[in-house]
């Protein structure tokens, strides 16, 4: 590829970047996304569950159910969920019914790429956008020439620092493997049993579970695969796979994800659950409006804000309330296991429903 040029450009290939690129294809315009690693969805870094579509409604209830974007194929459900069972420091376990189901997110990344694909989107691996220079995009294959571009490329953005957007302010580190065994089907959080302002989790699949850890480095200045390694001894989990490492955006989305003719979505416009990192649906969302107002900009020279106008009507409440709930538990639960064991106790069930949930836990 030594020179190309494209409608829209699409810099990554997770559910954002996909569901973008696809959209924008079915709305007539000529799309490329490319991928910097050889192989979409690898190597997995996410907890790998979905909420069910009813709890995607309820936790943002301006969204509307268009067409057929959650309806992933069978063979990607890898087990139906029924609840979470949030776990304190003593062991205290607070069951919340949450339904919903794993997958395998290798597959379900690849399945979504390509559904961009079949709509016309061309897909190029092993290309490594370097930044924008005088409206071209210049990559490790070449340089393509854009009318829109689309940072779909996680919560360090290259896109965003190319357009000038803000950039995700204190994202948390987390790390994620997988292990061998059955588990019942429901998903494990655990808060502070490894160390103040860390978190666990168990997401089961079919004859093995997703495992990880994330912590806050305001409230833990230990080392990320030593909290992990706690977390598994504690738990009699063999681990003999590498641990594969993100960073999750912790305080809600961007202030701005347009600028010029470029936008931003899902972790690199902060389009995340701060409370539990959430964001496989969220980018699936806001990928579509960010799809379909790119190809309207393309066909009609209807204005790239419509994109940010779109999702914020969707999303930015629930994932404001959810940061400033962060905010709180951050004060009062994070510094300390007997103010963590204190704080859950104090919610109850209910109110962590809420918290889970995007939903004020006060009044």
């Amino acid at each position: 590829m030594d020179r190309t040029d494209v409608d829209v450009l699409v810099v990554g290939s997770g559910p954002a970047g996909s569901t973008t690129a696809r959209y924008a294809a079915m709305g007539g315009a000529s799309v490329m996304f490319i991928e910097r690693r050889p192989e979409v969805g690898v190597p997995v870094r996410c907890g790998e569950f979905m909420p069910s579509l009813e709890e995607v409604k309820f936790m943002f209830p301006n969204y509307r159910d268009e067409d057929d974007l959650f309806d992933i194929p069978q063979d990607l459900r890898c087990l139906e969920t029924h609840g979470i069972k949030l776990v304190d420091p003593k062991g205290k376990v607070t069951l919340l019914e949450h339904e919903g189901y794993t997958t395998d997110r290798d597959r379900f990344d690849q399945y979504l790429a390509k559904q961009a694909v079949e709509e016309g989107a061309v897909l190029e691996r092993n290309c490594l956008f370097k930044g924008i220079e005088g409206g071209v995009a210049k990559t490790s294959q070449g340089d393509v020439r854009y009318k829109v571009i689309v940072g779909a490329d996680g919560p360090g953005s290259r896109v965003a620092r190319s357009l000038g957007l803000p950039k995700n302010r204190n994202p948390y580190p987390a790390v994620t493997a997988q292990v061998k065994g059955d588990f019942e089907p429901y998903l494990y959080m655990f808060f502070g049993d490894v160390a103040p302002g860390a978190y666990s989790w168990i997401i089961p699949k079919d004859g093995r579970a997703n495992i990880g850890v994330g912590f806050s480095p305001k409230f833990s200045d230990g080392n990320l695969s030593e909290y992990f390694d706690r977390f598994a001894e504690k738990r009699g989990f063999k681990v003999d796979m590498k641990l594969e490492g993100k960073y999750v955006p912790s305080e809600g989305p961007i202030a701005r994800t347009v600028s010029g003719n470029g936008m931003v979505v899902g972790d690199a416009a902060g389009q995340v659950i701060s409370v539990n990192g959430g964001g496989i649906p969220l980018a699936m969302i806001a990928g579509r409006i960010c799809g379909k107002v790119a190809a309207a900009n393309i066909t009609s020279s209807s204005p790239l804000s419509d994109y940010e106008t779109q999702w914020r009507h969707v999303l930015e409440k629930p994932l404001k309330t959810a940061a400033f709930n962060k905010k709180l538990a951050d004060t009062f639960a994070f510094r300390s296991e007997r103010s963590t064991v204190m704080c859950m106790n104090i919610l109850g069930q209910r109110r962590m429903g809420n918290l889970i949930r995007c939903k004020r836990i006060f009044p």
